[in-house]
């Protein structure tokens, strides 16, 4: 199966990337096509369609043999499901699926057309193994059930980001970076409160605490790349 494009987004780690495709719209990502794919006869007519559907691979998931039950992080990582009851990444193909919006196409001299897309769920670098067109008339299902995951789609923390660790971010990712932490990018089985938890957003680590519903951050850090 041929990769024909990868993504770049703020993530370089899978600690803090959205829990589902669509949670946080707020942050753009790019996608750059493989050299092969680049003429931009191969995306004519996609420019009509408000959103697309990407499938990738779990690139960075280790290989684990095969187990029938998983534990889904938002169910706090101690009930199991089936696997195909999930979106686990553990599972025997590792394909990943995102509808995410199409904000923009730009032909390049250097990539080609490239695809600037808001809401992805994927680590930097993820490679996609194919795109297509999202249909509203048949994909969209507004009166669907979404079993287990309807007790959790809810869920979410209040933020404290004090203004002077916000503003060392470019003010152009305030929001993302706020419905990141309010969507608990904790693991689900961890509740210290104690703890101080970290992770990499576009070029920055993001160290916070979580008590009582509530996310505090405690420091920004730019990371200097020696």
């Amino acid at each position: 199966m041929d990769v024909i494009a990868r993504i770049e987004t703020d993530f370089p780690t899978k600690f803090g990337v959205p829990r589902q495709s669509g949670i946080v719209q707020s942050l753009i990502s790019r996608i750059i096509f493989e050299p092969e794919y680049r003429d931009p006869e191969c995306i004519k007519g996609l420019e009509d369609f408000s959103h697309i559907w990407l499938l990738w691979e779990f690139s960075n998931t280790p290989k684990k043999k095969f187990s029938p039950v998983v534990r889904p992080p938002r169910l706090g990582g101690n009930t199991h499901m089936g696997v195909f009851a999930t979106r686990s990444p553990f599972r025997p193909n590792g394909i990943g699926l995102s509808s995410v919006m199409l904000e923009k196409i730009e032909v390049t001299g250097k990539y080609g057309p490239v695809l600037y897309v808001s809401g992805a769920d994927m680590i930097n670098g993820t490679p996609i193994i194919d795109i297509k067109p999202y249909l509203p008339y048949t994909d969209s299902h507004p009166d669907a059930s979404g079993g287990f995951a309807d007790n959790v789609k809810d869920y979410s923390l209040s933020v404290d980001f004090a203004d002077k660790l916000l503003n060392l971010i470019p003010s152009e990712l305030h929001d993302g970076i706020i419905n990141v932490l309010s969507q608990d990018p904790r693991p689900s089985y961890q509740n210290d409160e104690k703890r101080v938890y970290g992770f990499e957003f576009a070029g920055y680590e993001i160290k916070f605490t979580v008590s009582g519903g509530k996310l505090t951050v405690q420091n920004v850090d730019k990371i200097i790349i020696r």
